[in-house]
């Protein structure tokens, strides 16, 4: 509805785009008066008109509005039961978003999409619904010049959750008094895949992969800036030592892959290992394994492994044939542009854990200046790499835990490194030259003072998994351990820390044994402070965790 306002006149003529009264085309104006009803002509197709109304009596008056015809959205279901595809054809330009939830107050929404240049169609993937319920859904459109229009609401019931993604058990704990971290939980479980909850426990996300064969696992599942997941699809990275034979036929790659699940890209082993000898890189991968990260400048870096046979090492006659780890550093095309070896960096006679599967590196940080931070399980360190974006030498610049470059503060030396430790991350902004470091402590082969075990010292589990927090001074050289949560529980492998967006600490347990159905795996969220008080708690049963991380939600920039 239109209103004019006039001064020393009654009466106006009407036009859209040119036309008097506007037709068929370009829509229509019905009069009463200083008051036109603009009607846009039907179909699918939405213009944008300009409505004109000017004086009669003095036709150099005129005024003008701009009225967007936007045709009304569709939704429509997708291969995964839990996504709607939203579509709507703004006709200029303009920036959509979707609001939706069980009624029509909405209450979650997507991230914004623009449209083509001059406008166009827009579709947005919908996630993060319950399974088998009703959902309300509106496009939110708001144009260039600050004109918002909404849509009318729209519906769609979500389907059933396939059967082989669902864990035997998902409960929930919340301690009276205390409110977790909002957002929702990413599930990546062994062998079930990856899966997203609500804080309730309630599925609303999985990933069902396709064309994946061999034994294959998922690790790790990272969100990319542009709303897609980067994953890993591997067998165990120790299957070169351990068998089976790999073959074409075992799954073993990189992918990007949608909110559907649908591959947008991938790079398989057999590609890689083309592309590396392409490149003039003379490593031949045999498992890519365990991470992959997005990089500022879009690149990805992931680990693989390779072996190499030595002869007569220190206490180990005859030939021993070693499992080592590189790093690989691709362009946005996928194609090798920088490689870190194990075998040119690090002393093959150190071998505290595990051996020959030397280095077994799990997690890797990027670092505010420019290197990278790698967690190395079976050396019981977290090794800093001078990788300065891919310009770096690849030299080790320091070793983080036991017999390394650090002075331990506040902590029993060698007791209260980490070790067999996973998913390192940055408690703070600070990522360089001075800051905080969380490790999931797994402690599989925790070393203690001469004379002493862990059942002389009374710990009260044996072994036990610890949350340590380290304050690194890189100049200083020191690690001040200024957060520790010495565990009742073990987790012999996987799991991650993160620091969340309210203080608190939260850690996956990846394999808890405590839980009653095994596998299990449970992942907590607690103060950080000296006595750590719980304030949230999931357990799984039926599946271990190799990660389980609280995101604000299913899109980025926009916290549920």
């Amino acid at each position: 509805m239109l209103q004019v306002t006039l001064t020393n006149d009654t009466a106006v003529t009407w036009t859209v785009n040119g036309v008097a009264n506007g037709d068929s085309a370009v829509g229509e104006i019905t009069t009463q008066g200083l008051m036109g009803t603009y009607t846009a002509p039907p179909g699918p197709v939405g213009l944008v008109a300009t409505v004109t109304a000017t004086s009669v009596a003095d036709t150099t008056k005129s005024a003008s509005a701009t009225v967007y015809a936007v045709p009304q959205g569709t939704v429509a279901a997708t291969g995964n039961t839990l996504v709607a595809d939203y579509s709507i054809t703004p006709p200029s330009d303009a920036k959509v978003s979707i609001q939706f939830g069980t009624d029509t107050t909405y209450g979650r929404a997507t991230s914004v999409q623009r449209t083509p240049q001059g406008g166009g169609g827009v579709s947005t993937l919908v996630a993060g619904m319950l399974a088998t319920t009703l959902y309300h859904m509106q496009a939110i459109v708001n144009f260039s010049d600050g004109t918002q229009y909404l849509d009318a609401d729209q519906t769609f019931t979500s389907g059933t959750i396939p059967p082989n993604r669902i864990p035997t058990n998902i409960s929930v704990t919340t301690s009276q008094g205390m409110t977790p971290q909002s957002g929702i939980e990413m599930l990546d479980l062994i062998p079930g895949g990856a899966e997203a909850t609500d804080l309730a426990g309630n599925i609303i996300w999985y990933y069902l992969g396709t064309g994946v064969s061999g034994g294959t696992i998922l690790q790790p599942i990272r969100m990319l800036r542009n709303g897609h997941f980067a994953l890993v699809l591997a067998p165990n990275s120790a299957v070169p030592l351990t068998g089976p034979p790999l073959t074409p036929s075992i799954t073993d790659e990189i992918r990007e892959v949608d909110l559907t699940g649908t591959t947008i890209r991938t790079l398989n082993i057999t590609d890689l290992n083309t592309r590396l000898a392409d490149a003039g890189f003379t490593l031949n991968a045999q498992v890519i394994h365990h991470e992959i990260i997005e990089l500022p400048n879009g690149h990805w870096i992931f680990f693989v492994n390779s072996t190499q046979d030595f002869v007569n090492l220190t206490g180990l006659p005859g030939t021993t044939t070693v499992l080592g780890d590189a790093i690989v550093d691709v362009d946005p095309n996928l194609n090798p542009v920088w490689v870190w070896n194990s075998f040119d960096h690090l002393d093959i006679n150190r071998h505290p854990y595990q051996f020959p599967d030397w280095t077994h590196a799990n997690a890797i940080l990027y670092t505010s200046d420019g290197d990278l931070l790698v967690s190395v399980r079976h050396q019981n360190w977290i090794i800093k790499i001078d990788y300065k974006n891919g310009q770096g030498s690849g030299d080790v610049l320091w070793r983080l835990g036991q017999g390394g470059d650090f002075t331990l503060v506040g902590g029993t030396d060698p007791t209260d490194w980490s070790y067999a430790q996973h998913g390192p991350a940055f408690f703070g902004r600070s990522s360089a030259g001075v800051f905080d470091l969380g490790v999931m402590d797994n402690g599989d082969d925790r070393a203690f003072p001469p004379s002493t075990s862990c059942v002389s010292l009374g710990f009260a589990t044996c072994p036990f998994t610890s949350i340590p927090i380290y304050h690194i001074d890189e100049n200083a050289m020191t690690a001040t351990l200024v957060f520790h949560d010495v565990l009742s529980q073990f987790s012999n492998f996987g799991g991650d820390v993160a620091s969340l967006a309210n203080g608190n600490v939260e850690f996956d347990l990846c394999a808890d044994v405590t839980t009653a159905i095994q596998p299990g795996a449970s992942v907590w969220e607690v103060t950080r402070e000296d006595n750590p008080q719980l304030v949230w708690k999931m357990s799984i049963e039926g599946d271990d965790a190799y990660r389980m991380f609280r995101q604000p939600s299913l899109y980025p920039g926009v916290q549920w």
